[in-house]
C-alpha cells in the first residue's frame, strides 16, 4: 500500500514538474539543457514540445533497458507511463492552460521563470526523494556509471553539454531562437 501511495505521489509531482517546465517555457528567457533541446527539436520538426519530451525520454528509457539487460519490466512500464504523462502535461499547459500567458515586461518574465524553476525543481526533488519512480535520463546515466565504474555526474553533465550544443547547433542552422 505504501509503495502505491508513493507511486501516485510521484505521478502527482511529475504533473507539477510538467507545469513548472511549462511556466519556464512561457517565460521565454531560458530553460534547462534538456528542455532547450526539446524546444529546438520542436521548432525544427513542427512537433509539440511534449511530444519531443516524450520521444527523448523514450530514447533514454530504451538505452536504460538495454544497459539493465531488460531485468525490470515493471520499472520500465512505470517510466514509460510517466514519460508519456509528463509530455502530455507539458503540452496541456504550454498550448492550453498557459497559451495566453505572455508577460510583457522582463521583470514578469523573470518572476515566471523563477516560479517555474522552483516548481519543477522542487517537484523533481520530491520525485527523487520518494525513490519509487525515476527519470529515464538519470536511470540510463546511473546504470552506465554502475557498469563503467565512472561517476554518475560525469555522464549526466556530458549529456547536458550535448543537449546545449545540439540546441545551439539547431538554432544556428535553422534560424531558430536560442532556447538556452
Amino acid at each position: 500500500m505504501k509503495r502505491a501511495i508513493q507511486r501516485l505521489a510521484s505521478f502527482f509531482f511529475y504533473c507539477l514538474a510538467g507545469m513548472g517546465i511549462s511556466l519556464s517555457i512561457r517565460a521565454g528567457i531560458g530553460v534547462s539543457s534538456f528542455n532547450s533541446l526539446n524546444l529546438a527539436l520542436s521548432g525544427s520538426l513542427g512537433l509539440t514540445i511534449g511530444t519531443i519530451t516524450t520521444a527523448l525520454n523514450a530514447l533514454f528509457l530504451i538505452v536504460y533497458m538495454a544497459l539493465d539487460r531488460f531485468r525490470n519490466p515493471a520499472r520500465y512500464a512505470l517510466q514509460a507511463a510517466a514519460s508519456f504523462f509528463i509530455g502530455r502535461v507539458i503540452d496541456f499547459f504550454v498550448y492550453g492552460a498557459f497559451a495566453r500567458l505572455a508577460p510583457d515586461s522582463y521583470a514578469l518574465r523573470i518572476a515566471l521563470f523563477v516560479l517555474g524553476t522552483l516548481i519543477s525543481g522542487s517537484s523533481t526533488g520530491v520525485i527523487l526523494h520518494l525513490k519509487s519512480l525515476s527519470f529515464p535520463i538519470e536511470s540510463a546515466c546511473a546504470e552506465l556509471a554502475y557498469r563503467t565504474g565512472r561517476s554518475f555526474k560525469r555522464y549526466r553533465y556530458a549529456l547536458d553539454g550535448v543537449f546545449v550544443l545540439s540546441s545551439l547547433a539547431l538554432s544556428l542552422a535553422l534560424g531558430l531562437p536560442f532556447y538556452v
